[in-house]
């Protein structure tokens, strides 16, 4: 897979350095991959951009673009988009900015320094000068929800690291069922034909893949919420018990009358009085 530094990237795509970093601002492009100080693209990211210069030529806006690609990466149908509600969140506001100080980050969400390198890592913010590029305003604004309910934000960090370790042997796993078909010897002798058959499994394998994960992750997460409702009530039910009576300790002798009573059906009856 050819590497591009964005200079190189900027010649072989027709766009300038300054619209590729108004593209990863803007979160239309996703953030290079950083080894030592050096920023390194992909051909992923020269198909990105031919794709957005293409949308921007018939007319498409930033705002239309960043949803068409978002549907495409989760496998989603134009219908879905449309049925979806604009939602008007803080952080949406500051995805028109593209950018969020450390100050913010420090109020809003608690953000050690080790938060906010993870944060990168994981692609939910790039540096940019002395602020930071919003990539997902979605997931910056259920973190904040979870910070002021109490959840550390690095318990967020941390599970969405080891998801995402998870999810690469899940992706490999996909794709391996079309590596481990033509990817042998005899690949070089697929000619044209064959080529393109591969690669239309593999766009079919896509989609494929993304509703049987997003269908079997839906049904895990709702018996995992049921279960965990399930152990709340136990703990209800054992403060319940709690409070109740103990019903050993009724019609103990406390209950009882005292001498010179004796017990009818009509009640007590005092013997000397009777009364």
């Amino acid at each position: 897979m050819a590497e591009y530094r964005i200079n190189d990237l900027a010649e072989a795509s027709g766009v300038s350095v300054r619209n590729i970093r108004v593209y990863q601002d803007r979160g239309l492009l996703p953030p290079p991959t950083i080894r030592g100080r050096a920023g390194w693209y992909s051909d992923q990211h020269l198909v990105r951009l031919n794709l957005i210069s293409r949308m921007l030529e018939r007319g498409y806006t930033f705002a239309t673009i960043s949803e068409l690609l978002h549907a495409a990466h989760h496998g989603m149908r134009v219908e879905q988009i449309l049925r979806g509600s604009p939602k008007g969140g803080r952080f949406r506001n500051f995805k028109r900015a593209a950018t969020i100080t450390i100050t913010e980050l420090r109020k809003t969400l608690n953000a050690s320094d080790r938060s906010i390198a993870l944060s990168q890592k994981l692609g939910l913010l790039a540096k940019d000068g002395a602020h930071y590029a919003i990539r997902n305003p979605e997931l910056l604004e259920g973190a904040e929800i979870l910070v002021k309910s109490g959840i550390d934000i690095d318990v967020l960090l941390d599970r969405w690291v080891r998801v995402q370790e998870d999810l690469e042997d899940v992706a490999t796993s996909f794709v391996s069922i079309i590596t481990d078909k033509y990817f042998d010897e005899n690949l070089p002798d697929l000619g044209e034909a064959g080529v393109s058959e591969m690669a239309d499994l593999i766009q079919t394998v896509r989609p494929m893949a993304h509703e049987i994960v997003e269908t079997t992750f839906r049904k895990a997460l709702d018996e995992q919420i049921s279960k965990a409702i399930g152990q709340a009530a136990t703990y209800f039910d054992a403060a319940t018990a709690d409070d109740e009576p103990d019903t050993a300790t009724l019609g103990s002798t406390s209950d009882q009358p005292g001498p010179g009573y004796e017990t009818t059906d009509i009640g007590t009856l005092n013997t000397d009085t009777g009364r």
